[in-house]
Parts: C-alpha cells; structure tokens; sequence
C-alpha cells in the first residue's frame, strides 16, 4: 500500500502511478489494483450499478459489472482505486459480521458527482487513466473539438470513452 494519500485526489493518483512506475498508455488498471493488494471481479449487475469496493477478509474486493463497455470498466476501476486509496477509513472502519461490508459503490447517484467523495474518486480516477504527465490538453485545438476524429483516436489511446476525454480536458487545471 501507499504512503498517507493526499487530500487531493490528482495527486493522489499521481502518487500511485509513480510508485508503480507507469508511465505509458494505456494505464493499467488491474495491475495498478493488483498491486494495492486488491481482487478485482466482474459480475453483472444492475444496470445503474458500474461497481463497488469493499474488504472482504482483509483483502480489498473491487467489483466491476461485467455487462458495461470496456472503458467504463476501466473507469469504474480507477474510481474504485481512488475510494480505496483516498477513503480506506470509510469502507473499512467497521468489523462486521455474517459478510455484511461497508460497501463504496459506483451508481447513477455518484456519476453526479454531487457527493464530495464521489467527486474526488472521479479525480482520481480521471488523472490515473488520463495522467496529465501524458496528456496536454493546450494541444487540442478548436478544429480538434469540431471535428471527433482527434479526440475519439486520443480516446482509444488512452482507452476511455469519449465522454471521460471531454471531462479530463473541461478540467484540467494542471
């Protein structure tokens, strides 16, 4: 595991893929959670459910729905690396018992991003896939944005949906 994470989730995945030495694209995100010391599994779930984290005998458990694309995948592993990285505390706090976990989950309600540990493992999860060591979004031009076919190559690249790239360069403020 890491060091304390910083309050600010870009650093915070700045952090991670440093230790890890990552510095190619597309970022790996099993390994990355592998390396944390956690499990991920794919089951589908309800539609509106992309995924959750949880402990499970005292090993993290990140689970991703099987029935979502790949990149949205990707992204619910990221996000749930940054609740695992960031908020620990939070899913692990309490000793429960007959398998009832405090569970972090990825649903409609934090693709809002109106709760705050919602937005931060968002961050988190934008800069781990997107790191801005390998993005520079001052490179996209206008002509860039009018026409998709920039932006959905810079997307496969990076494997994340088009909609992830458009979010990372609204607000990259690094």
């Amino acid at each position: 595991m890491l060091d304390k994470p910083s309050n600010d989730p870009q650093v915070s995945a700045r952090e991670v893929l440093a230790k890890l030495g990552i510095k190619k694209m597309p970022v790996p995100v099993e390994k990355i959670a592998k390396a944390l010391g956690a499990v991920v599994r794919f089951s589908p779930l309800d539609e509106e459910l992309s995924g959750m984290v949880y402990i499970k005998d005292g090993v993290p458990v990140i689970g991703v729905n099987s029935l979502h694309h790949p990149n949205r995948q990707r992204f619910t592993i990221a996000h749930e690396i940054g609740h695992l990285i960031m908020h620990r505390d939070m899913i692990s706090e309490h000793v429960h018992v007959d398998k009832q976990f405090r569970v972090l989950m990825r649903d409609s309600k934090s693709t809002t991003g109106l709760e705050e540990i919602e937005v931060q493992a968002n961050q988190f999860a934008a800069e781990l896939l997107i790191p801005s060591s390998l993005f520079d979004p001052s490179e996209i031009t206008a002509s860039d944005i009018d026409d998709s076919a920039p932006l959905d190559e810079l997307a496969k690249k990076f494997r994340v949906s088009k909609q992830m790239l458009e979010y990372r360069i609204r607000n990259s403020n690094t």
